[in-house]
Parts: C-alpha cells; structure tokens; sequence
C-alpha cells in the first residue's frame, strides 16, 4: 500500500530538504540550587559536570536495578538545568529526583512554560536562522536528524508561522522516519524493565564518569558484551501485524513487535522490536505469530 501523498511530501522533505515538528507537548523541568549540576550527574547516565553552559546531552534515568525510569535531554544553562522528557513523563521524573533529594541544596520545577521544537533534515540550520532569535533559548540534542531548539510555549505558534513554507511532520511521518532511524520512544519501544543496552542507548551512556544510580547494572551487562534481548528492525513486506505480535522461531518464542509502519525507504511493512540474542544475524527469518515472516534487519534501516 502507498503512503498518502500528503505524507509522502512530509517525508520527503524531512529526508532531502526541512520539515518541522512540534514537540512541544513534551514535559520540561527546571533544575536549580548551588548543587544542581553534581546532583543530576550523579542521577542520570550520561556527563553533566562535563557539560558547557549552552550544551545539551540525551540520558536515562535508572533505578537501582538498572530499569528505566524514563528518557531525556538535559541542557546546561549558566542559572538551572532544562530536562525534556517525554509527554507525560514529568511528574515520575520530577519524583524519582525529589526521592533522592537529601541535603543538596538542588529544587526540582514544573517548567510548563518551555516547550521544544524540532526542524528534522539536512536543511535543518537554514530554518532555525529565520526563527526569531529572542525566542530561542537553547539548543537540545536532536530526536531525529536535524536542530531541536528550547523555546517559550507561548510563542510556539508564532515560531511555526515563521517558516509558512517549510512542511509539518504529521504524527504518521515522525514515525515512520523514527522506525528507519531506529529510534526507540519510552512507552512504547521501552518501559520501566527495559534496561538502556537493550534499546541501543548506548549513546545515553557515559562509561568513564562517575557513580550514577544503576551503574553496577550497566556495567555488568557492559563487561558481559551481549544482552538477552536486543531491539532490532523487522522488514514485514505486505504483513501488517499489530504491535504487540509474537516472534517465533518454530514453537519458541524469540521475540516480539513493539512499533509497525509502512516505510517509504523500504517499500514495505517495517518495525521495531524486541529479538532474542541467538537470532540478531541480519537476514535471520522469523515467524510472525498473527501470521506472515518478519526479517531481521541492522538500525538504521
């Protein structure tokens, strides 16, 4: 089945030129107080000391067992530090820090009125410089390919409006270019048992800083090189098997779906999900448990 022609110039766009896409029902949080920086390194995986003021890094937040409490981008400003994390999330990652908070002089605040934007493709910088520059307040890690900026929510739709001429990123575009790319969303691609290494996080992780919490997990499944299960793309041809579908290698289960798209690079059904680690080798086949073949394929596709 074609993608509709309406998507299909989204991702076009996306892929060749500039499109953007609003992000700003994602959840921001302010952290400041004298020990906000050498708090927050020691809460999430990734270097916050290490940061510049003006600099942005992606992260996890883990329990003590190594499972996720959620994703995020932290930027370092010169008075607080900005996370981002997924819509919805801001109050379990708001309670997870003020749980650990004893007697550092570090505050934890609702940020309702930062929001953030993306402009995904290789066109991405041309857009950004026509955005006013009194309403870019920083510059966040990129979802996907291309400029995130931090902005006021207020002005969100003036932002958008600056750039008539540059295509919006429907919610069907953004994922199927996020299945291509590989990228995993808290919630659906991973969830509170989901430890980082097996979602390909690897860019989340810091492996020479100091203690954070769910460092010993991390660095045993580090030392041990390989993780039980490993998320992977799935190329499904005309099948369109709901997320969720089991993957079989005769009557054992080795796997399963958790996003399904149509892909425009691919020309067929495509997916992230979950595989066992006896079946990673690109061009392992596998049974789909509702019915048709699932291929095994390297991210991103």
């Amino acid at each position: 089945m074609a993608a509709p022609a309406a998507q299909s110039v989204e991702y076009r766009a996306a892929r060749e030129g500039a499109a953007l896409w609003d992000t700003s029902a994602r959840d921001a949080l302010r952290v400041t107080g004298d020990d906000r920086v050498s708090f927050l390194h020691g809460m999430v995986t990734n270097d916050v000391e290490g940061l510049a003021p003006g600099a942005s890094c992606y992260a996890a937040m883990l329990t003590a067992k190594g499972a996720m409490v959620g994703d995020l981008r932290l930027l370092r400003r010169e008075a607080d530090l900005v996370l981002d994390t997924g819509a919805g999330r801001g109050p379990a990652v708001k309670d997870f820090l003020n749980k650990y908070l004893i007697s550092e002089d570090a505050e934890v605040h609702d940020a309702p009125e930062l929001a953030a934007l993306a402009v995904v493709g290789p066109r991405a910088e041309e857009v950004v410089a026509r955005l006013p520059k009194d309403a870019v307040l920083g510059r966040l890690v990129s979802l996907l390919s291309g400029v995130d900026v931090l902005v006021p929510k207020a002005r969100v739709a003036e932002l958008l409006a600056a750039a008539p001429d540059v295509p919006r990123l429907s919610a069907q575009t953004v994922e199927v270019l996020r299945v291509e790319a590989g990228v995993p969303v808290f919630g659906v691609d991973m969830t509170e048992s989901t430890i980082p290494l097996e979602a390909n996080l690897e860019r989340a992780l810091h492996f020479q800083k100091g203690c954070y919490i769910g460092q010993e997990v991390i660095a045993r499944a580090t030392y041990r090189g390989q993780m039980n299960k490993k998320l992977m793309g799935l190329l499904l041809g005309d099948a369109s098997p709901a997320p969720g579908a089991e993957l079989r290698q005769g009557e054992r289960k080795v796997g399963w779906l958790t996003t399904v798209v149509r892909s425009e690079a691919k020309g067929q059904t495509a997916a992230l999900g979950y595989v066992h680690r006896d079946f990673l080798a690109p061009g392992t086949e596998l049974d789909v448990a509702t019915g048709g073949k699932a291929v095994v394929a390297s991210l991103p596709l």
